[in-house]
């Protein structure tokens, strides 16, 4: 164990002393899968107030179905609140609260104390949860915020190790941290460049991720540097195109690929002993915006390796197939964030970066027959006899195989399974389980 664990002050585990794993539920599916792999709670966006506006987000119906199936597994399910809200958005804030709590939700994540304020007198069962949006990261901001009726903080990403072992020695709160996922180039999500070059407001839930885009350097006879946006795949409109359009100068790196202010992702799969020695109640990935391959993939591994520590301390060792785990469901390259040292530019993407081995979500065992060894899955992207598949579910199960003969629900010989969720048989070489999952490699990605 490296030396930032030597210094922490918890040297055992006290007893009972399991971090919760906190999943993001970018909709009801991805809820469903990321409690079935082994998450203990869900944070989900509700039709208002959160900062995922092009999230499938929840109806109170929907809310109240999730609810029903994380009692199933013991789970609970949080909903972010966690706009900086305006005058405007201040009606219909009691109404939609009250609404969670009628709903069986254990908790909002919040960051404006108006909403704080208003959920203390109308949903006074609901616990509150200090959003990242906040940057907290000191014992004393902590302890202001516990006087102020809050029951857990999560700390900015910009905390470090150290600050967060100190921040559990001062204050006895509940204290979360993302462990998994994107980071922001801005302070925990304290950006507005979405709002100055699109109209939205990053900060009322439409960031439109101005800090991943491509950028050009451009001089004008001798004068000082300009950065001016590229025109970007998706989010480019035309008052872009215009203003670069407009532009007179050279590009100063002509030819050469375009930089961005890009993070790369945060992963602490390799340093779970120190996370859970630090005494940190709830260990959080990032991603309501991913997809259920994604969600699967990363709570699997990060369950696995609590559970293993939690376990057996002493005993305990990093398994590489966590870790290739978590690369195949990876976006960006990875890092430990602020964790352990100040990140520099070696952890940002400036250009482009070395391709990685894609997978892609190639179906979903729905049935199985222990006498005939046959699968039931059902097809999420295409695949056909003859390919190497990966099967992998909940608590370790994971094999590859190639698919062998195909047949549709009535026995007839199929060439490929090409439609949406047509339901496909084939026999596997190990037992699956009902959402367990198949995945196809496709190549290599940026």
């Amino acid at each position: 164990m490296n030396k930032v664990l030597e210094q922490i002050v918890h040297t055992t585990l006290k007893p009972g002393q399991k971090p919760e794993l906190l999943a993001p539920g970018g909709n009801l599916e991805k809820l469903k899968f990321a409690i079935h792999y082994g998450a203990d709670a869900v944070y989900i966006g509700g039709q208002k107030y959160g900062l995922r506006s092009n999230a499938d987000n929840f109806t109170f119906e929907e809310m109240r179905e999730a609810v029903e199936f994380a009692n199933q597994y013991g789970a609970k399910v949080f909903v972010a609140a966690n706009i900086y809200a305006h005058n405007e958005d201040i009606a219909g804030i009691e109404d939609y609260l009250r609404n969670l709590q009628e709903a069986g939700i254990a908790a909002i994540i919040v960051a404006d104390p108006a909403i704080i304020e208003t959920c203390k007198r109308a949903a006074p069962k609901l616990e509150i949860h200090l959003s990242t949006q906040q940057s907290t990261v000191n014992w004393q901001a902590v302890q202001f915020w516990k006087e102020e009726g809050i029951h857990r903080i999560v700390l900015g990403r910009e905390a470090t190790m150290e600050e967060i072992t100190e921040i559990k020695r001062y204050v006895d709160i509940e204290i979360e941290t993302f462990i998994h996922g994107a980071m922001c180039s801005s302070y925990s999500g304290r950006c507005v460049l979405s709002n100055h070059f699109t109209d939205r407001d990053s900060n009322r839930g439409g960031c439109c991720q101005s800090c991943r885009w491509k950028y050009d350097l451009f001089e004008e006879s001798g004068a000082e540097i300009e950065q001016i946006v590229s025109e970007e795949e998706a989010l480019a409109d035309q008052a872009v195109k215009r203003y670069k359009e407009g532009m007179t100068g050279t590009p100063l790196f002509p030819g050469e690929d375009p930089f961005m202010m890009s993070a790369k992702d945060l992963c602490m799969i390799e340093h779970v002993p120190e996370m859970m020695m630090s005494g940190v109640e709830s260990f959080k990935i990032e991603g309501r915006m991913k997809s259920i391959h994604y969600v699967a993939t990363v709570v699997n591994a990060y369950r696995q390796a609590i559970d293993a520590f939690y376990a057996d301390p002493e005993g305990y060792e990093l398994k590489e197939q966590w870790l290739h785990e978590i690369y195949k469901a990876a976006n960006r390259p990875l890092n430990t964030g602020f964790f352990l040292d100040v990140p520099d530019h070696e952890d940002h993407i400036f250009g482009p970066e070395e391709k990685r081995i894609d997978y892609d979500f190639a179906g979903l065992v729905v049935a199985y027959d222990e006498s005939t060894r046959m699968a039931t899955v059902q097809q999420r992207n295409h695949f056909k006899p003859g390919q190497e598949v990966e099967f992998f579910g909940p608590g370790g199960t994971f094999f590859k195989q190639q698919v062998g003969q195909l047949t549709d629900e009535e026995g007839q010989t199929l060439d490929a399974a090409r439609h949406p969720l047509q339901l496909v048989k084939f026999q596997v070489e190990q037992p699956v389980k009902a959402m367990d999952m198949m995945r196809k490699q496709v190549g290599r990605k940026k």
